[in-house]
């Protein structure tokens, strides 16, 4: 079953490009034709790209690993945070903070700041200090929860990273790149194709589109945790199955666990045993 039909594609907007004067080259590939001066971009690539995501990140989550969804621009904040959650993975939705991914001991000292504020709000020891001090301390909490609150829960470097326009996210997708993991990003009519290994061309500019993109991934994410947690499921019941025949096996002791002295002191009491049996049967 697709992930997607061209039909909601069309409906989502996702064929419409940027004016054709500003436009990527290389992006022609991926371009229908144009109209109005826009370029309608090619759904049958997009959708054939969008099915090759999907699997991707399902097979990541499916292994136990986690997925950044990334989009800072205004159209995507919301579809990122809310999408991210829904299937209980990180996002990057306000700013990205260069080093992230590249210097992550730096990034999570940041969250561990973070984290000690809020543990200082919850239990009121910032109601306790000067005010000048706590109004200083509640402005930089709010501010480090708006860029790092996605994010610092992440104990560790993401196994694949999702993009709303990589254009615009290029410092992100650049880390990636370096670090090694798979990129999965938006692109426009505007956006250079060859910035990640799996680009897929569509309009992320309007909502709907952007919406129907997160959600996508947003649920291959979710099909790749419930065929881990199947997977897990079956381990366990065969291993449930396994142990009682383990078990008895082990506790059937062999000739070879007999131990010699053992075995030579029973052999003497059963010699002893019937050699004063003999006599009283004579007398009888």
């Amino acid at each position: 079953m697709p992930v997607a039909t061209l039909r909601q594609l069309l409906e989502a907007g996702i064929h419409f490009g940027h004016q054709t004067r500003r436009w990527h080259p290389k992006m022609a590939r991926y371009v229908f034709g144009q109209r109005n001066g826009i370029y309608i971009i090619d759904l049958q690539h997009t959708l054939r790209q969008l099915q090759k995501a999907y699997d991707l990140v399902r097979d990541i989550a499916a292994a136990g690993k986690s997925v950044l969804f990334v989009g800072t621009k205004r159209q995507a904040q919301e579809p990122i945070a809310r999408e991210a959650q829904r299937c209980g993975m990180f996002w990057v939705n306000s700013r990205w903070l260069g080093g992230t991914l590249t210097n992550w001991s730096t990034i999570r000292r940041s969250v561990r700041t973070l984290l000690s504020y809020e543990e200082m709000e919850s239990s009121g020891q910032i109601e306790r200090l000067p005010k000048k001090e706590a109004t200083k301390l509640r402005k930089e909490r709010v501010k480090l929860d708006r860029n790092l609150c996605g994010i610092k829960d992440m104990n560790e470097l993401p196994g694949a990273m999702f993009v709303i326009d990589a254009k615009k996210e290029a410092i992100a997708v650049r880390e990636a790149e370096r670090l090694g993991i798979p990129c999965v990003a938006i692109i426009d009519t505007n956006c250079d194709p060859d910035m990640v290994p799996l680009p897929i061309p569509g309009n992320d500019d309007a909502i709907r589109a952007v919406d129907l993109f997160c959600r996508v991934i947003a649920d291959a994410v979710i099909e790749g945790r419930a065929l881990a947690g199947k997977e897990h499921a079956e381990k366990a019941a065969v291993k449930v199955e396994t142990q009682p025949a383990d078990e008895a096996e082990a506790k059937v002791p062999s000739a070879d666990d007999v131990e010699p002295d053992a075995y030579a002191e029973s052999e003497a009491a059963e010699r002893e045993g019937s050699a004063s049996e003999v006599p009283a049967q004579a007398t009888e």
